[in-house]
C-alpha cells in the first residue's frame, strides 16, 4: 500500500519525470493493481476538501505512476464532464498502456493553463493540446480494453497523463516567446 500525499509525490526535476514509462505486462500483478488503486484513491481524495486536508492532497484531475516513482504506464484520473442540459457527471479511468490512436487538428488549451502535482514552481502560459483524441487502453475499472473518444477537458487530461508515459511535462508545450499567444483557432477551455 503507497501512501501517496504532498509529501510522497515525486517533484520536477526528478528524473524518474524525464523517462519514457515501461508498458505494463499482462496478466496483471497484484503489485501493479494495488498501485493503481492507491492512485485513484488519491485522486479520488483529493477531490473531497476535508480529506485533501487531512490527507495532504493537492486537487488533482489524474496520476500518473512516474509521479509516485513508479516507471510504468499507468494512470488514474476522475474528471467532471459538462453535459448538454448543464449538469455534470464524473468519468474515472484506470489506464493501463494508453496510446493515442487519432487526434483532430483543431486544439484546444485551459484558459488559465495548467498545473501538475509535480511541479511546484510556477510556469504561467498556455498549454495547446488537440482538442479531440481517441484513446484505446486497458481500463482496470472495467476489466477490459477500451477505447476513449474525448474532446475539450478530458482530452487535454488524458494528454497531460500520456504525457507523463512519455516523459513530458505541460510546461514543454508552453510557447517560450509569448507564453498565452492563443490565435482564433484554438478553443479556449474555462474550467
Amino acid at each position: 500500500m503507497h501512501k501517496i500525499n504532498m509529501d510522497t509525490i515525486v517533484l520536477d526535476p526528478n528524473p524518474v519525470l524525464r523517462k519514457k514509462c515501461e508498458p505494463v505486462s499482462f496478466p496483471l500483478q497484484s503489485e501493479d493493481i494495488q498501485t493503481l488503486n492507491d492512485m485513484m484513491q488519491y485522486v479520488r481524495d483529493s477531490r473531497d476538501e476535508e480529506l485533501a486536508e487531512k490527507y495532504n492532497l493537492q486537487p488533482a484531475n489524474g496520476i500518473a505512476a512516474p509521479q509516485i516513482g513508479i516507471s510504468k504506464q499507468m494512470t488514474a484520473m476522475v474528471v467532471e464532464l459538462e453535459q448538454k442540459d448543464g449538469t455534470f457527471t464524473e468519468v474515472e479511468y484506470m489506464l493501463i498502456n494508453p496510446k493515442i490512436v487519432s487526434h483532430s487538428v483543431k486544439q484546444a488549451a485551459l484558459s488559465y493553463g495548467e498545473g501538475c502535482l509535480s511541479i511546484r514552481d510556477e510556469h504561467p502560459g498556455i498549454v495547446v493540446r488537440n482538442q479531440r483524441i481517441k484513446v484505446v487502453a486497458y481500463d482496470l475499472i472495467t476489466n477490459k480494453e477500451i477505447t476513449i473518444v474525448a474532446k475539450d477537458l478530458l482530452a487535454i487530461v488524458l494528454q497531460h497523463e500520456i504525457d507523463h508515459l512519455n516523459g513530458v511535462l505541460f510546461y514543454d508545450h508552453i510557447n517560450e516567446t509569448d507564453p498565452w499567444a492563443a490565435d482564433e483557432k484554438i478553443k479556449l477551455i474555462e474550467y
